[in-house]
């Protein structure tokens, strides 16, 4: 929860009062803008929650091949950059930022309120996509939001960034 809760501050505070050039910037021909990142947090953001949702019950052994460690790491370290699913692109359709944040945070909301009310016994649940409990793939949800809060950082970092 705490994870949630930061990353959703942190988003926030990234994109708080950047222009329209800003937003649209692009590091290079096949990087993504900032809006596009935030596009790629809402068209991944229902996918992700239908994985969650669909996590299959384990009655016994250990569930999944992955460790806490491994998801809080995976936000941290962009080291590998992975490239989206064709699936999970932005859908370069998204109007405006506003827009944008709107469909983000009804998105987080409803993964935070999942996770602090309910009842599911997380670590007993397998989360097929990633052969994970239910646990690690909402912590990598909120990960997944991070690694991409930091691509915004190195976005606003480039020295050709408009000012």
């Amino acid at each position: 929860v705490a994870h949630m809760e930061m990353t959703a501050r942190w988003l926030d505070d990234q994109v708080a009062g950047l222009s329209p050039a800003q937003l649209a910037f692009r590091p290079s021909p096949t990087a993504w803008s900032i809006l596009e990142v935030v596009d790629h947090l809402v068209v991944v953001g229902p996918i992700y929650w239908k994985n969650l949702q669909d996590a299959t019950p384990v009655s016994a052994g250990r569930v999944g091949m992955m460790n806490d460690a491994d998801v809080l790491w995976y936000g941290i370290d962009r080291t590998d950059r992975e490239i989206a699913l064709q699936t999970e692109e932005p859908s370069r359709k998204l109007p405006d930022l506003q827009g944008g944040l709107k469909a983000y945070r009804a998105q987080h909301d409803e993964l935070l309120q999942y996770v602090r009310t309910t009842k599911d016994d997380l670590r007993r649940r397998l989360v097929e996509r990633q052969r994970c409990d239910a646990y690690q793939w909402a912590l990598l949800i909120s990960t997944h939001e991070q690694r991409h809060i930091q691509q915004i950082r190195e976005i606003k970092a480039n020295p050709k960034f408009p000012r």
